[in-house]
């Protein structure tokens, strides 16, 4: 009687085990196609994704983007992201780390010149007071990232 019961029990549960990998393997084949469909729409509004701080970021790390693209992106991100969230106490804004970014790629930057980096410089500085020290330490870090 109990061989009945253990060979039973281990036929149970092979068909709940059965049952579950169906369940996974069919909750999978359901999810891949609401992922192809985010990423269709994320590449369709490309005007929106323009004018996001990061996208525009990207832009500054290519290496490939002209001296024109530069500063065409360098005045859009001043024009509509150039005031940084106040100071926490001592401590920079966390959004302060995509500045700082910015910064130390544009001085390492193939394409860019004395003029890019100087007049995005003071602009920030302009606009945020309150970072220019911060500011001044991107700038210097992204210059001596250059070894030139």
């Amino acid at each position: 009687m109990e061989i009945t019961l253990l060979i039973k029990s281990i036929m149970g549960l092979v068909v709940i085990l059965a049952l579950l990998m169906f369940l996974f393997i069919y909750s999978h084949k359901e999810k891949k196609p609401k992922v192809k469909k985010v990423i269709k729409k994320t590449t369709v509004s490309t005007k929106k994704e323009s004018m996001d701080l990061i996208s525009l970021s990207k832009v500054i790390k290519n290496k490939k983007s002209s001296s024109k693209e530069l500063k065409d992106t360098l005045d859009l991100i001043l024009k509509k992201y150039g005031h940084i969230h106040k100071k926490m106490g001592v401590r920079p804004h966390s959004d302060f780390d995509i500045y700082m970014e910015i910064l130390i790629k544009i001085c390492k930057h193939p394409n860019t010149n004395k003029n890019l980096i100087i007049d995005f410089d003071k602009e920030l500085e302009r606009l945020n007071p309150q970072y220019k020290k911060e500011i001044n330490d991107a700038i210097t870090k992204g210059l001596n990232s250059r070894g030139v």
